[in-house]
């Protein structure tokens, strides 16, 4: 099993990133560009949103405003875009996953990541990237994780130009705590951390302070 502070701490630019394991889940979002830094995380009735810290800052909101979190019945979904919205219309996780594919920004294709935590702890994660010229769907169920371990997933194996994706399975890994994570995330590039264990909701915003 990996040492999640130490991949996050050795990496500093991952992109968008899920930690998922029974009844947890992290995700986070980071930026290069001042579009992609102008955000925080906002609480939602049923999650949380992206929004811009500088309304007149703002360019094109197009792969950056979105639902990264959102409940759906008792399980939560977790993604880095508005596919969160085509999961929890459809009702389908996989289904809804399958009218989807890669993000349109060429030359990167960022892949689009997904997660969805039940209630009774089982868990799945996905990506879609851009393989070849199409889309390649993949998808990892797991019935449950032990305390303390999670699965990584992120869009980028690291900064690039173009951005290379993620490549290979979700990343056994520590479950340390949120404070912990936010601290190991590269200081100029991070920009908010979503923290949810087992019900108990934490925000980091670097706009904001944290």
């Amino acid at each position: 099993m990996t040492d999640l502070i130490e991949l996050l701490q050795n990496n500093p630019y991952p992109g968008r990133g899920i930690v998922a394991g029974s009844g947890c889940v992290y995700y986070f979002i980071m930026g290069r560009s001042e579009n992609s830094r102008n955000r925080i995380f906002a609480p939602t009735p049923d999650g949380i949103r992206t929004e811009p810290f500088d309304e007149s800052k703002l360019r094109d909101p197009s792969l950056i405003i979105y639902h990264p979190v959102r409940a759906m019945g008792t399980s939560l979904v977790v993604t880095n875009g508005d596919q969160t919205d085509t999961i929890c219309r459809m009702g389908d996780f996989r289904g809804a996953l399958a009218t989807r594919e890669y993000e349109p920004d060429a030359p990167n294709w960022t892949p689009r990541i997904s997660a969805i935590v039940n209630a009774d702890g089982s868990f799945e994660l996905a990506i879609l990237k851009r393989e070849a010229g199409r889309c390649l769907r993949a998808f990892y169920a797991y019935e449950g994780a032990d305390a303390g371990t999670g699965y990584f997933l992120s869009t980028y194996r690291s900064d690039g130009s173009p951005l290379p994706s993620f490549t290979g399975e979700p990343v056994a890994v520590t479950m340390p705590a949120p404070e912990a994570v936010w601290q190991a995330l590269n200081r100029d590039n991070k920009v908010a951390l979503y923290a949810n264990v087992h019900g108990t909701v934490k925000l980091f915003n670097k706009h904001l302070g944290d």
